[in-house]
């Protein structure tokens, strides 16, 4: 990504809902070269624009990052998770936190619930690949000793899972809740294997 455009991003991080003029501004750039490039930033889903009530007459139009957006800027983000998970376990007991992360997972697995209605196991671990690859997960799974391996081959949980290591059950239970079956951990990144890896016994079923 050009300069100019990663101005803008950082522009709007600072300051959410600028006007275009504003952008140009902060930028140091004319304002038909700034819509030219918020242009581009909405096409790739980094940017969006709302009209926005100011005072008498027609709405203006002002810019803030979309969630995608957000994520270009990961580090920040990342300390102030850390920090609310660290106050989280000193103010409240472990048992009521670790059920906080299943009920998270659990709440997010009950949203596709219809659209997995009737799949069989391969079906549901393929849905379940899609969906954690949304997540920003790259999984691949494999049948393996009549077993159903699923690898995790990155998590984007890792940064904050060095820390709070309680941050692994989303996933599992994620996946556990999915499948309609236990997933087993067998190896995690986190204990210096180059992947998760989470194991189901479709004979379980």
């Amino acid at each position: 990504m050009n300069n100019t455009r990663e101005k803008i991003l950082q522009s709007l991080l600072r300051k959410p809902r600028s006007t275009i003029n504003e952008l140009a501004e902060a930028v140091g750039i004319n304002p038909i070269s700034v819509r030219h490039h918020l242009t581009n930033l909405q096409m790739e889903g980094l940017v969006e624009g709302q009209e926005e009530r100011h005072g008498v007459g027609r709405p203006r139009l002002v810019y803030t990052l979309t969630d995608d957006g957000m994520e270009r800027f990961p580090a920040r983000y990342m300390r102030l998770t850390t920090r609310l998970l660290s106050q989280m376990k000193e103010t409240m007991p472990g048992p009521v936190v670790a059920k906080l992360f299943s009920q998270i997972a659990e709440d997010l697995a009950d949203t596709y619930a219809d659209d997995m209605r009737g799949m069989n196991i391969e079906k549901r671990l393929d849905f379940v690949k899609e969906m954690l690859g949304h997540e920003g997960f790259t999984v691949e799974w494999e049948k393996k000793d009549g077993k159903y391996q699923i690898h995790e081959i990155s998590c984007p949980y890792y940064q904050i899972g060095i820390a709070h290591p309680e941050v692994c059950t989303v996933d599992q239970t994620l996946i556990s809740k999915m499948l309609a079956l236990p997933a087993s951990k067998v190896q995690c990144i986190l204990d210096g294997a180059s992947h998760c890896t989470y194991v189901v016994d479709a004979k379980n079923k």
